[in-house]
């Protein structure tokens, strides 16, 4: 069965109130533990080509054993047309619909999904994955390559381990987390219907020797090979893809 979402939470007809929408979802966010045994761990992640005529934006849902190496139990993709321009902090409205079209093809639906992007650590506490875990009610993690928001609160260490709370003006907003010797760290925040100490704990789990865990990463290359079979160029890494504002 389709979730009944509001239209406006994924299509507001202007940035006004987008905004709104914004701050409605946000008090809608469960910052605790709110789910039970994870049998599936879903990753999700969006692909574009930013000089693609068509604006159209690729999703794609993984679900893994999260008990094994990154086993994939099911993995699909989706692709619609940008609804609205880029504009920094309002990236929820145009990866959230074509998530949530990857979502409802996925026959076995993921326990606990992380999401590449941000969660509470947002400046209206809305990233993608708080927007995406609200939307379909189902436990997230933000999983972000960069950071939009905060500062961190201390000198990370170099270690794979190592952490440090990113806040703004006293409030925890994410943990700054070093996953990979001589490799910039994550910026790991709550979704929704998780807390920060469990989420930290899951991409933790997720490692499996990359600086992303297995489950975002197999969602990224779920997204390119999606953009690739229509004969898109491939995403390459590096500040154009990891410096996106969610």
């Amino acid at each position: 069965m389709h979730q009944d979402i509001p239209e406006d939470w994924l299509h507001p007809p202007d940035l006004a109130r987008a905004r709104q929408v914004q701050r409605e979802m946000a008090a809608r966010v469960v910052r605790e533990d709110a789910f039970g045994p994870v049998q599936r761990l879903g990753g999700a992640d969006t692909s574009l080509d930013r000089f693609d005529p068509a604006q159209r934006i690729f999703a794609a849902l993984v679900a893994l054993d999260p008990a094994g190496e990154g086993t994939g139990v099911e993995s699909q993709a989706a692709v619609l047309r940008a609804p609205m321009p880029y504009v920094p902090g309002f990236l929820g409205f145009r990866e959230v619909p074509v998530l949530v079209e990857a979502w409802r093809r996925l026959e076995r639906k993921p326990d606990l999904v992380m999401v590449d992007g941000h969660g509470a650590s947002h400046p209206r506490g809305l990233g993608v994955a708080c927007h995406l875990g609200v939307a379909l009610d189902v436990p997230t993690i933000g999983v972000a390559k960069s950071r939009l928001f905060g500062h961190p609160d201390g000198e990370l260490g170099p270690e794979p381990g190592d952490r440090v709370n990113l806040v703004h003006e006293g409030q925890v907003l994410a943990v700054v987390l070093r996953t990979r010797r001589r490799s910039n760290p994550v910026y790991v925040s709550v979704g929704h219907r998780i807390s920060l100490g469990s989420a930290v704990e899951w991409v933790q789990r997720g490692l499996r020797g990359y600086r992303l865990p297995e489950a975002t990463r197999q969602a990224h290359l779920a997204a390119n090979a999606a953009r690739l079979a229509l004969g898109m160029h491939a995403e390459k890494p590096g500040p154009a893809t990891e410096g996106r504002a969610t």
